[in-house]
């Protein structure tokens, strides 16, 4: 029996200042997952933190998941040789899923921070979606999506802070923030 795919994939892009991104990035993978879309998520920068998702990501049927990362933020423009080489493992992980056509969703979670520090080329990721299989949905996550991320997206929304409870004093909490 052949698996239903998508028609149609389409790229989407979750920006902006708000929280929100990675979030919603995992709410459409769960989607998918409970769908029977086979689904893989590649977060750039975030390997060696600790959050929730990496908790249950493991009992949910046809999700995969791929961290990368130092267990550390990442801020200085360019970035270390070694996040750099971090971000390119990642990349290198999302082609091969990509291309390869076996998943129907894929994320690139925190991409688009990986390429305003310079660790990744824009151009490599503009082939990538140009590229990608007919039926894969890539969905890209992350602050400073650049215009010709946006420019080649189907789907563009922007969470922007209105208010933080960060502002307040209040810290990140365990399975709400992270």
């Amino acid at each position: 029996m052949t698996r239903q795919r998508l028609e149609k994939g389409l790229v989407q892009v979750y920006t902006g200042d708000g929280k929100g991104k990675t979030s919603a990035a995992f709410g459409l993978a769960l989607r998918a997952a409970g769908r029977g879309l086979k689904v893989y998520v590649i977060q750039f920068i975030k390997g060696g933190f600790d959050y929730g998702e990496l908790y249950i990501v493991e009992k949910i049927p046809n999700l995969k998941l791929a961290s990368f990362g130092r267990g550390k933020f990442v801020t200085e423009i360019p970035a270390s040789e070694e996040d750099s080489k971090l971000a390119q493992e990642a990349f290198d992980i999302a082609k091969m899923v990509v291309k390869g056509g076996k998943y129907d969703v894929v994320v690139l979670d925190e991409v688009n921070v990986a390429l305003n520090l310079k660790m990744i080329s824009i151009d490599d990721v503009i082939d990538l979606i140009k590229s990608k299989p007919k039926h894969v949905e890539l969905i890209l996550t992350g602050r400073y999506a650049p215009m010709q991320i946006i420019d080649a997206a189907d789907l563009v929304t922007e969470m922007k802070e209105v208010k933080h409870p960060y502002s307040q004093g209040v810290p990140p909490r365990k399975g709400i923030e992270y």
